[in-house]
């Protein structure tokens, strides 16, 4: 029974909450249905909404047709400077990165062996060669006896056969004195080739040998320089009917991000096979690079041309959209609204694309703005007009600008008038404390007081206008007369 009554007497309260609860249920059901018709009507407004565009019209123009591959910088020539002899390095006359020419002294090596040797080899060719001096005289001797009838015949045979054994070893004697001199001109150690030469992999006072792998330093040519890079063989036929024609075919390389033109050269020649893996064929293009912007093994993007369309239709490379059918453009009409064309592209260079079908020259097209158009859309184009009120709005920014100045001025003499304000402000303190003089020190230091909070009074609204501060200082003259009279009063009494 006490649970019924509780119940009873908390009935209000469930009630009300039975109320709230449902008109938020109302409210949540109710307010979709509300909202849906202010947003069919926005849409209808959308659709009769200017839209502001930037469109240009389509060009005829040249363009060129390029083929782009990624290339790697190989130089000409690279060689691996080594010893042709054995022998301690006694002096090394480069410095790594010096550029040299061929036949340039890079490094010698002890030549003492080979002078020695050398001089061994041109004794033993003097004395071999003074041998068959004297076998020759003898040889003659020989003949004049035989003509006489002095001696056999086999003694002139031997003579002769000694004389050309003694040719020969003389022969001999000059190869080894040549080979003497080879090898001391092989201990000075020269550039077989002009170009950029690297870091020393030896240095002075070790011992070097023809059989080392590493060598001295290695020279690599980089005036001319090549390129060596690939294309699909999808385009190999393009290239190969333009170098087979004997044209010059030109060549451009540039920097990773293509922005930078590094060299421009010609193509050299093509690989003979296709390489299976990849699809592509090797090609090689010489640069001059007299400015040394081209570095072994730098990676490059290299750009080729291989044909140049004339008098063809293009448009801006941001006017074109893809869609479900395909590439497509919006186009002006004379009505300023907007239709789409489906177009076919071809080539494209710089931001400018070749249009094969679709769009003829001085057809305006959309290049900014489209993704709020739609079929039918009209559009507004920036005009001249437009051009030269914007420059106004400039000016008129220019002379608010003057105003403000001026308004900076006023500032300034508000600033005085509150000046001003504050001296009669002074005054009207003064005046109040020569009313209460005659009651007494007592009312002259209240009169003082009372001066003191004037002064505050006048400087706190120093920063009103000229009207409100005369009006301030005659209500405290005011003021003060009245409150001399009084004490006046009081003081009598």
């Amino acid at each position: 029974m006490r649970f019924v009554k509780w119940l009873v007497s908390q009935l209000h309260w469930l009630l009300l909450f039975l109320a709230v609860a449902a008109g938020a249920g109302y409210y949540v059901y109710t307010r979709p249905a509300e909202d849906a018709q202010p947003a069919g009507k926005k849409g209808r407004d959308g659709a009769s909404r200017v839209t502001p565009v930037v469109a240009v019209p389509a060009a005829k123009k040249d363009v060129n047709v390029y083929l782009t591959g990624l290339g790697t910088v190989t130089p000409l020539k690279t060689v691996t400077v080594r010893s042709r002899v054995d022998g301690q390095l006694m002096r090394v006359l480069f410095r790594e990165g010096q550029l040299v020419r061929e036949g340039e002294l890079l490094a010698e090596i002890d030549p003492r062996p080979f002078q020695a040797a050398l001089m061994q080899y041109e004794g033993q060719m003097a004395r071999d060669q003074a041998l068959l001096a004297n076998a020759r005289i003898d040889l003659d001797r020989y003949r004049v006896l035989l003509a006489q009838d002095s001696i056999a015949k086999q003694l002139v045979d031997t003579q002769e056969a000694l004389v050309r054994q003694y040719e020969g070893t003389v022969k001999i004697d000059q190869g080894l004195v040549d080979n003497a001199r080879l090898q001391l001109t092989y201990s000075r150690v020269t550039a077989p080739i002009p170009g950029r030469l690297g870091l020393r992999q030896v240095d002075m006072g070790n011992i070097v040998r023809s059989s080392d792998t590493n060598g001295l330093v290695v020279i690599t040519q980089l005036q001319p320089v090549t390129v060596i890079y690939t294309i699909a063989q999808d385009n190999l036929q393009v290239v190969l009917k333009r170098v087979q024609s004997g044209e010059r075919v030109p060549v451009d390389a540039f920097d990773r991000d293509q922005k930078v033109k590094l060299a421009s050269g010609t193509l050299l020649t093509v690989d003979n096979q296709i390489d299976t893996t990849t699809g592509t064929v090797k090609l090689k293009a010489q640069f001059a690079n007299d400015d040394a912007k081209l570095f072994p093994n730098q990676f490059v993007n290299v750009r080729m041309l291989i044909d140049t369309r004339t008098e063809v239709t293009t448009v801006p490379s941001a006017a074109l959209q893809r869609g479900a059918r395909g590439l497509f453009v919006y186009v002006v009409k004379e009505d300023r609204t907007v239709t789409l064309r489906d177009v076919k592209t071809g080539p494209a260079e710089n931001d400018a694309t070749v249009i094969e079908s679709g769009i003829e020259p001085g057809e305006l097209v959309v290049t900014d703005g489209m993704d709020r158009l739609r079929e039918g859309a009209k559009v507004e184009l920036p005009s001249k007009d437009a051009a030269a009120s914007g420059k106004g709005g400039d000016g008129s920014r220019k002379k608010g600008g003057g105003r403000r100045k001026g308004g900076d001025g006023e500032k300034g003499g508000g600033e005085k008038t509150g000046g001003d304000k504050s001296s009669g402000g002074e005054k009207s303190g003064s005046d109040k404390s020569d009313g209460a003089k005659g009651g007494g020190e007592g009312r002259r230091n209240k009169g003082g007081s009372e001066k003191g909070a004037g002064e505050k009074t006048s400087a706190d609204k120093s920063g009103g206008d000229k009207a409100d501060a005369d009006k301030t200082a005659d209500g405290q003259k005011e003021g003060g007369r009245k409150r001399g009279a009084w004490k006046k009063e009081k003081a009598s009494e």
